[in-house]
């Protein structure tokens, strides 16, 4: 199935979107849509989807065109939209969830046998060796993935729009949905695949789109493209792909760790962090590092050994304990674990610091508002009002607030993971600038990552893990993907 959307427009009172935009998809094509966050991807996914009206343009199908008015007149027309936050019940199996709603009956009574043969059919039809008796929670990541793609091709889906499906993904995960997009691209099933990562664009779609402020500024074919290429397309201009440097003075510890454990996420493990210092940690996902560092910010109190800041040990019960002695915490997956949904934006950036605005359990408004101006005017945030639904926010604006929340606080020491995570290039550069100026302000900072190349470029040194213990240290030239990835598998450098 072949799809046209045509001078395609859309304004938000007077916030202009989409600018006539171009798109198309033929049949068995795997085309990219990229963009920095706020470009108009989801807006114009969205159209697509029957989420939301187009002022402007058209679409057309195999040559017909249509129109939108509903999700499920977009579904009708046989396209399926797999969003980023996967709509699955976690406590059903595989094939009720692939029949969720529109459940087969025999008479009055649900037919099982007749779901899970069709269930069969469509994973087979996949390639994929599950049985869908299997409950969902005991599935990884990336299966989840494909179960929506599956619920999709059952209901005849022929375009599949893949919204940023492996963010959370290890690397045998991201193969893994990498294969099933093959097989069905084989299948004539089209897909356009949105995602920030720049080499798996380059590794897995035939085409791609960039838009840039709501303007389609570059298409073509994926032979012939670079990663430099398609980041200048987004952003504007050259990206920086050097190590990063600063003007930083690294002095006295800050923190000291020493022969940390926690039953089986880790053991034996001790570090020092200097003042000025960003320290780097990485590995394989799973290898501990999210929840030492849970640990030292109190968020595990089952642990032995010793945590020491500032030369005095600290006995880290609660996550208070760590905010008292100077330590701040940004988590990986902001989604999840960094931003309160249903709140503000001025509230989300102050919730960290309302014991210090308050004064006879009133909040000083004035002195809240004024902190946060003052980190979007610092942290180049792009918000229209602070009260405005964190959610409003592109994904690198989001996280900005989120590291706002902790520069309101003040922290000597930064734990940063994965503080890049679904983020364009554009915003990942602005992310590295704050962290590179705090360094330089004296702060300590511990960046935990799965990038290696992030690893590489902003950090001193790092401590690679395995198996919940450090495998080794790297710096100067010894800091390389080839080093990491040797010590984040288990081996020895010679």
């Amino acid at each position: 199935m072949s799809l046209t959307m045509k001078g395609i427009e859309k304004a938000f009172d007077s916030n202009v979107v989409l600018k006539g935009v171009d798109l198309t998809l033929e049949k068995g094509e795997i085309r990219a849509l990229i963009g920095e966050n706020g470009a108009g991807k989801s807006t114009l996914m969205n159209i697509l989807g029957g989420v939301i009206p187009a002022d402007k343009g058209e679409i057309s199908i195999d040559g017909q065109i249509r129109k939108f008015f509903s999700p499920r007149d977009s579904m009708n027309a046989g396209i399926a939209f797999i969003h980023q936050e996967l709509n699955l019940v976690t406590d059903l199996s595989i094939y009720e969830n692939l029949f969720i709603g529109r459940e087969k009956k025999r008479g009055v009574f649900v037919d099982h046998k007749f779901m899970i043969r069709e269930s069969e059919k469509v994973l087979k039809r996949m390639n994929v060796d599950l049985d869908p008796r299997t409950m969902v929670h005991t599935l990884d990541a990336s299966y989840k993935q494909i179960i929506e793609i599956a619920r999709a091709l059952l209901m005849n889906a022929s375009i599949i729009i893949m919204d940023e499906p492996t963010t959370s993904l290890t690397e045998v995960e991201i193969e893994r949905v990498f294969n099933m997009m093959k097989t069905l691209k084989s299948q004539g099933v089209s897909i356009i695949f949105i995602s920030h990562k720049l080499p798996e664009i380059l590794t897995i779609c035939d085409t791609f789109s960039v838009l840039r402020d709501g303007v389609l500024v570059l298409s073509g074919n994926v032979e012939g493209a670079t990663e430099a290429s398609l980041a200048k397309a987004m952003i504007g201009h050259d990206v920086r792909t050097e190590k990063l440097s600063r003007n930083a003075e690294i002095t006295t510890e800050a923190l000291s760790v020493k022969n940390l454990s926690s039953g089986r996420l880790f053991k034996n493990i001790s570090f020092t962090l200097k003042k000025g210092e960003i320290l780097g940690f990485t590995g394989l996902l799973g290898d501990g590092r999210s929840e030492l560092f849970q640990t030292v910010f109190g968020a595990n109190p089952e642990y032995t050994g010793e945590i020491i800041v500032k030369g005095k040990p600290v006995k880290m019960r609660t996550t208070r304990n760590a905010y008292k002695a100077g330590i701040g915490y940004v988590p990986r997956d902001r989604k999840e674990n960094g931003i309160l949904k249903d709140l503000t934006i001025l509230e989300n950036g102050s919730i960290v610091t309302y014991e210090a605005l308050s004064r006879f359990l009133l909040i000083d408004h004035k002195k809240e508002r004024t902190q946060m101006e003052k980190q979007k005017k610092n942290l180049s945030i792009k918000l229209d009002s602070m009260q405005d639904k964190i959610t409003s926010l592109s994904g690198g604006n989001q996280q900005k607030v989120v590291l706002a929340k902790w520069l309101n606080a003040d922290p000597d020491i930064l734990i940063f993971d994965n503080p890049t995570q679904g983020v364009d290039v554009g915003a990942k550069e602005e992310i590295y600038d704050i962290i590179l100026s705090l360094s330089e302000q004296g702060k300590a900072i511990c960046i935990l990552s799965s990038e290696a190349q992030e690893i590489i470029r902003l950090c001193d040194r790092a401590l690679v893990m395995f198996h919940g213990e450090i495998r080794g240290e790297l710096d100067g030239d010894m800091l390389t993907d080839h080093n990491i990835m040797l010590l984040a598998t288990g081996g020895k450098i010679e």
